[in-house]
């Protein structure tokens, strides 16, 4: 079954701002670029400007051959940062595109925002009773200005079913990664984060809470010992084995893991499990036991009790969800791989006046 159509909804088509480049290009690459060996059909992106197709003074302009018509019937809209003067106060939004978001709303599409693009959700009544995030500098003013919403200033995402929300700048890409993760499963998802060389998990949603403040050194050392469990999970791990692995005392390890993930050590490490289990149910035939086995959690009883509290559904009715899938994947990885298009060549440095098109999607000329 296809993951459907994405909308990348860009609010300011005529000079966009960093932002607006940085978060708009983080959706094309994870769901503009068809990876067929993991999952086929991949996504279909649409790229969606207000006005689209005009020369930018300076920045960047838009071109493409998708406008608000194509948001509004759109399976999932993403809503990247906004204009600079709308967190500004000095011009609103354009009603037409606020329309169109309450549209799609309407028709049923999941909606999700990165960065400061909540402001374009809660301008459209859409984020209303709801928990939500943005950037922490733009967090105090979301809240100011939509006393309806429940504004988090510390998670990197919230996902509230059809409504999902992320904080600034990287913490988008969690967000989609995110939407891989529900669409396709853990494996797509930790495939695709392999490839874009990034942490393939830092969990989120509800229960995901950010230090503020940056771990303050052996960061280097922490991340090594992260893997090191990460690729060990089949073993009785505990947090004296994981603090002599970094070379710290306890009482370190668990302050620098918990600044760096908003977990426990050993809330982090139930999750690796979790998430170990997740691939294993969706790419092997392991008999519950061994998988329980594999992800280190033991009996079979202990891996229903945590996958149940965690999911919502038991490890059997998950792989029998997903065993379709699963099995096209295993068979894309047994057939040639497609032919792709190349990235065009040209600079990364903007410059006054460049255009920006949707990547390497499946998308109409």
């Amino acid at each position: 079954m296809s993951p459907g159509t994405i909308a990348i909804a860009v609010i300011n088509g005529t000079d966009m701002q960093v932002c607006e480049i940085y978060e708009t290009a983080i959706a094309n690459a994870v769901f503009g670029d068809p990876q067929y060996d993991l999952a086929n059909p991949w996504y279909e992106l649409k790229l969606c400007a207000v006005n689209g197709n005009q020369p930018a003074a300076r920045g960047f302009s838009v071109r493409t051959a998708h406008g608000l018509d194509d948001l509004v019937v759109a399976d999932t809209v993403i809503v990247p940062s906004v204009p600079y003067y709308v967190l500004q106060g000095s011009a609103p939004l354009p009603s037409d595109f606020v329309d169109a978001l309450r549209e799609a709303a309407g028709a049923g599409a999941r909606m999700a925002s990165m960065c400061t693009g909540a402001f374009a959700l809660a301008e459209a009544g859409l984020l209303d009773g709801r928990r939500a995030t943005t950037h922490w500098m733009h967090t105090s003013d979301l809240a100011k200005r939509y006393p309806e919403v429940q504004v988090e200033d510390t998670v990197l995402y919230v996902d509230d079913g059809d409504v999902l929300t992320s904080a600034g700048m990287s913490a988008g890409l969690d967000l989609c990664l995110h939407l891989v993760r529900r669409d396709l499963g853990a494996y797509v998802a930790g495939q695709l984060a392999r490839r874009m060389v990034v942490a393939g998990h830092r969990p989120g949603g509800q229960a995901q809470f950010v230090d503020l403040s940056v771990p303050d050194s052996d960061d280097d050392t922490l991340a090594m010992t992260m893997d090191w469990a990460s690729r060990n999970l089949d073993q009785p791990l505990t947090i004296d084995a994981m603090a002599k692995q970094a070379g710290m005392s306890n009482r370190t390890f668990f302050r620098k893991l918990q600044a760096a993930t908003g977990l426990t050590p050993l809330k982090w490490l139930l999750n690796q499990r979790l998430s170990r289990a997740q691939s294993l149910l969706e790419t092997t035939d392991l008999p519950i036991e061994r998988v329980s086995e594999a992800s280190g959690l033991g009996t079979a009883t202990n891996l229903r009790r945590h996958f149940t509290t965690h999911f919502g559904v038991t490890p059997t009715d998950y792989r029998h969800s997903l065993s379709a899938g699963a099995r096209a994947r295993r068979a894309a990885e047994r057939a040639p791989a497609p032919l792709t298009r190349s990235s065009a060549p040209g600079s990364c440095q903007p410059s006054a006046g460049q255009e920006l098109s949707a990547g390497q999607g499946p998308l109409p000329a």
